[in-house]
């Protein structure tokens, strides 16, 4: 049994107002080559399938194409969970069609366990592996909430709560080795663990309220071979686990991924001990960051119109000068090229030009957590009061967030 790992796909995601299907279209044209050319048996997807619980047309219309070229491969099984980008119910809603290609779907957590366990078999019917497909478990699902809780507390609460559905799993997975004997065995999760590395503007949210319950390695059943995680976008192990695992998003979400190398994992099972590979991913679509003075922009600008690029462009300017029609001078700059610049920010180190930069923001701007921060200065809250309302608003926030728009 040969799987890939891979997760955070992010379908439909946007940078500054640009839509990003041709890139999705391109990493998945790139992975089902790979799927046969590798031979690869399972592909497991670890959550964020989707950038919105409302996914466009054209979003679905790349993800249902995908599948559908992968039922017609080699690849025999594709497993795939929910993240908490995604919409349960609407990932769920096609799963009993999807089975009849062997795309199995768990998009929420089910009365039945059981329904978290998938046995693939090959052609003969014969049992090859077993899937621990763990969706990204929402606080709701996984304990009840009590009046009055600290923010320690209830990070604890959850903590245990996910400790216990992945114990409840493990028990499961090991009544069935008892029946099918020695095969690997593959769990997923879409969670945050301790320690995890994320870089700044990922968009990667914290997962639970108080961003304290980040979940250890104990919490993952000891008869689990390898753990296929998503959420966190940088390719990574757990706690310098070789066999637990974070894959990664395997394109740029944004500026500040833009340097690092994207990557699926391959897991062969068919070797003693089984062996892991990481493979690259081609960039689909250049992204630079470019900081400085306008000679500083101007000159790496002109290094990236040598190399004929046809980079997106963030541009950082960070003169202590005031630069007259910025914009147009940069615009000047890549005129003619197949660079496109997205944004500009404009960081002149003069404090009544960085004050009056201030006044001029706008919600683009600023993430909800730095637009209540903005609210509280506003409002003059005493400092001591400002860690009990903070969490009050992220309690909202993440029920916002986790809401299913698509559910009845």
């Amino acid at each position: 049994m040969r799987i890939l790992h891979t997760s955070d796909w992010h379908i439909g995601r946007s940078l500054y107002g640009r839509k990003r299907y041709d890139e999705s279209a391109a990493f998945l044209d790139w992975l089902a080559t790979l799927l046969e050319s590798q031979s690869i048996d399972a592909l497991i997807v670890s959550g964020d399938i989707f950038d919105t619980t409302t996914p466009s047309n054209r979003a679905q219309q790349i993800y249902y194409k995908f599948l559908c070229r992968i039922a017609a491969s080699t690849c025999r099984h594709v497993v795939i969970i929910a993240g908490n980008h995604d919409s349960p119910s609407f990932l769920n809603a096609p799963k009993e069609l999807l089975l009849v290609l062997n795309v199995h779907v768990v998009g929420s957590i089910t009365q039945n366990l059981e329904d978290e366990v998938i046995v693939l078999s090959d052609n003969s019917d014969v049992p090859q592996a077993i899937v621990c497909a763990v969706p990204y478990l929402r606080d709701r699902d996984i304990r009840i909430v009590k009046p009055g809780e600290s923010m320690e507390e209830k990070s604890g609460s959850l903590i245990r709560g996910v400790q216990r559905h992945y114990s409840d799993i493990g028990k499961i997975v090991e009544e069935k080795l008892k029946k099918y004997g020695s095969i690997p065995v593959i769990g997923m999760g879409h969670l945050f663990t301790a320690g995890g590395k994320i870089v700044e503007g990922d968009g990667v949210r914290e997962l639970y309220v108080g961003s304290l319950a980040h979940i250890g390695k104990d919490a993952f059943p000891a008869n689990i071979d390898y753990m296929a995680l998503g959420h966190l976008h940088v390719p990574q192990k757990v706690g310098q686990c070789e066999n637990i695992r974070y894959s990664g998003s395997p394109v740029p979400i944004g500026f500040s991924e833009a340097q690092q190398e994207k990557s699926v994992v391959i897991v062969d099972f068919e070797t003693q001990p089984f062996k892991i590979e990481l493979y690259t991913v081609p960039c689909f679509q250049s992204l630079e960051r470019v900081t400085g003075t306008i000679d500083d922009i101007t000159k790496k600008i002109d290094e990236l119109r040598f190399k004929e690029s046809n980079a997106w462009l963030e541009i950082e300017y960070r003169g202590k000068n005031i630069a007259a029609d910025l914009r147009g001078v940069l615009d000047q700059s890549v005129e003619g090229s197949d660079m496109e610049i997205l944004r500009i920010k404009n960081r002149r180190i003069i404090q009544d030009l960085m004050l009056q930069a201030k006044k001029e923001q706008t919600l683009d701007d600023l993430n909800e957590i730095e637009v209540f921060t903005r609210l509280l200065d506003s409002y003059e809250v005493l400092e001591d009061e400002r860690p009990s309302l903070l969490q009050a608003y992220n309690e909202i926030i993440t029920n916002l967030h986790e809401m299913d728009t698509n559910a009845q």
